[in-house]
């Protein structure tokens, strides 16, 4: 099953002080939802670990991301792909971008992402709200993260 979803998110904090934390594990793995941990294998790529529950599918992803297409402070692209045990495979990617705003950075996403498996049984609305959810608290956590330095 075949996602996309978009988004921006103003933030009240330099552009600089925003593409810093976007290259931080620390603040990463504190900031994804379900997120144990987030390690570094390169400078440009991570392994990770994240529990997920959407609807009746709970599940312990693995996977690698991998940052691409690095412009800094203005912004790179996310290549991700996962694997969920039973619940299914997970791969993906995202563009972010940030630009000055109202003496802040307003930083936009634009994802495109492909599920399989018993994930993809449980419908296109179901998992769509719950991405929707998992953005929504990452971003909020983010904030908070750069706010406070």
């Amino acid at each position: 099953m075949a996602m996309t979803m978009t988004g921006e998110v103003q933030l009240a904090a330099p552009r600089q002080t925003v593409w810093e934390a976007l290259n931080n594990p620390e603040v990463l793995k504190a900031t994804i939802p379900g997120c144990e941990s987030l390690e570094k294998t390169s400078d440009t790529s991570f392994a990770a670990v994240a529990v997920t529950k959407i609807g009746p599918v709970k599940a312990k992803w693995k996977g690698k991301v991998t940052l691409t297409d690095l412009d800094p402070p203005n912004g790179y692209k996310i290549v991700g792909e996962g694997e969920g045990g039973v619940a299914g495979f997970a791969k993906g990617s995202a563009n972010v971008r940030l630009s000055d705003k109202d003496g802040g950075t307003l930083l936009s996403y634009s994802v495109d992402a492909q599920i399989g498996g018993k994930l993809a049984q449980l419908g296109q609305r179901l998992i769509n709200g719950a991405a929707k959810k998992m953005a929504d608290d990452f971003f909020q956590k983010f904030a908070a993260a750069v706010i406070a330095g």
